[in-house]
């Protein structure tokens, strides 16, 4: 006899397999895949236009086959789909596109992230010295870097019609934030990116600070750090 866990994993096979589907599992087996590539769809846009609706399909057919959903929550599914894409000989032509697929998630992960308390600076004074804490970024930031201007691909197409864009200009640094619920984009300088990088593996402020000064030597820290404050970059919690 299988046991239950041998028995999900059968079920699982036949799901998401390519072989014929027993009995009414085919019908569910159809469902299963719509439902999950409209979800897909629904986060990742930009890399459908980009694509095609056909192409965008079948990579979406490979990717849940691949990388099936473990969660029960759905807005949970597609966080692969950028290195999924890596991977892939026909994407060479749009070697931007993980990157666009990543600035995607990171768009869509800051809208359904938790709350928190935003960081009272009043109180900086009573944890210790400033260069020894650790910030915490607000759950609702993520930080996005790419060799390919990713930021200008997207906003290209936001619109109807979509705008020629060189790939060639260059890389960018991003900062993706939910305030309220707005969501925003912004490019960071190359010192800027570090500082919140580094900020965001644990790193003191100042270790943090010599990370960026190290990727940008005529960074404004104090200048950066009060924006970011401002922004309610950094959540109450710190260390």
């Amino acid at each position: 006899m299988l046991s239950l866990r041998e028995r999900q994993q059968s079920f699982a096979a036949a799901l998401l397999g390519t072989a014929a589907a027993p009995g009414g599992l085919q019908v569910y087996r159809n469902n299963v895949f719509t439902s999950l590539t409209e979800a897909l769809a629904a986060v990742y846009p930009v890399v459908k236009r980009l694509v095609g609706e056909a192409f965008f399909n079948q990579l979406a057919r490979r990717f849940i086959r691949r990388t099936p959903s473990r969660s029960a929550n759905l807005h949970d599914f597609g966080a692969e789909l950028s290195a999924f894409i890596a991977t892939l000989a026909e994407t060479r032509t749009h070697p931007y596109l993980a990157d666009v697929a990543a600035l995607e998630w990171a768009y869509d992960g800051v809208f359904h992230a938790a709350d928190a308390q935003p960081l009272d600076v009043r109180r900086l004074g009573e944890r210790g010295p400033l260069e020894a804490l650790r910030f915490r970024l607000h759950p609702a930031v993520r930080l996005v870097a790419s060799r390919y201007p990713v930021l200008t691909i997207w906003e290209a197409n936001q619109q109807d019609q979509v705008a020629t864009v060189d790939i060639a200009a260059g890389g960018e640094w991003l900062l993706v934030q939910r305030r309220s619920l707005d969501r925003r984009i912004e490019r960071l300088t190359p010192g800027e990116f570090a500082l919140l990088g580094a900020l965001a593996q644990g790193a003191t402020l100042a270790d943090a600070c010599a990370t960026a000064g190290a990727a940008q030597p005529d960074i404004d820290l104090a200048a950066a750090m009060g924006r970011f404050v401002t922004q309610s970059i950094f959540a109450e919690e710190i260390c």
